[in-house]
């Protein structure tokens, strides 16, 4: 079968990200050599004046409690409370996909790659602020995450594009079978769910 259009755009698409993820790498570059810091064994070190710097712009928790709006203070409990869920949800991902991926023959997804807490160790932060990024960072990646694990199993057990088009489909969608194809997802299933290719499970896997 000969390439369609939405394969001819999705293969300019993965050019344009390799393009977009290369300026991204630049503009960190350029972002540590401004800001002074750097990568040792995966950790941020500023030079010494930045810190001081950093410390010096560092608003104190009691200030920072007293500015704070009554509804904020009210509203932790909500906020942090979600951790519960959040712990639970982690920890059912990863069970699940270390026992039933292993059964399937679905590449693993790599957790670590999806978690990059680091915004804790900036010094301009006081602990409240640390907590919260902390915390933020945790919840959007584990997102990031789940959306990974949910969206394999998901091109495992039923790739079948939808009638209508969701908000935001996940990288594997454009692959799966068109809605009402019944001959297409009979006969080309078994071996469509056995087609992982290196860029579905490229660097997220589990090594």
């Amino acid at each position: 079968m000969g390439k369609t259009a939405l394969d001819e755009i999705l293969v300019r698409l993965r050019a344009t990200q390799r393009e977009l993820d290369q300026e991204f790498d630049r503009l960190l570059a350029d972002s540590r050599e401004q800001f002074r810091y750097s990568l040792q064994r995966g950790k941020v070190v500023f030079e010494q004046g930045m810190r001081l710097w950093h410390r010096q712009q560092r608003t104190g928790v009691w200030r920072y409690l007293r500015q704070a709006p009554v509804a904020y203070l009210l509203s932790a409990p909500f906020i942090y409370g979600m951790i519960v869920p959040l712990l639970l949800l982690d920890a059912a991902l990863t069970l699940y996909q270390h026992v039933c991926f292993r059964i399937y023959r679905i590449p693993r997804v790599r957790r670590g790659a999806y978690f990059r807490l680091d915004r804790h160790r900036l010094a301009y932060l006081n602990g409240i602020e640390k907590l919260n990024c902390l915390y933020c960072g945790y919840a959007n990646q584990l997102m990031e995450y789940a959306r990974e694990v949910v969206a394999r199993t998901e091109r495992y057990w039923c790739p079948i594009k939808h009638a209508q088009r969701t908000v935001d489909p996940h990288r594997y969608t454009a692959h799966f079978f068109e809605y009402g194809d019944a001959q297409s997802y009979r006969h080309e299933f078994q071996r469509f769910r056995r087609s992982w290719s290196p860029e579905d499970a490229s660097k997220h896997d589990q090594s």
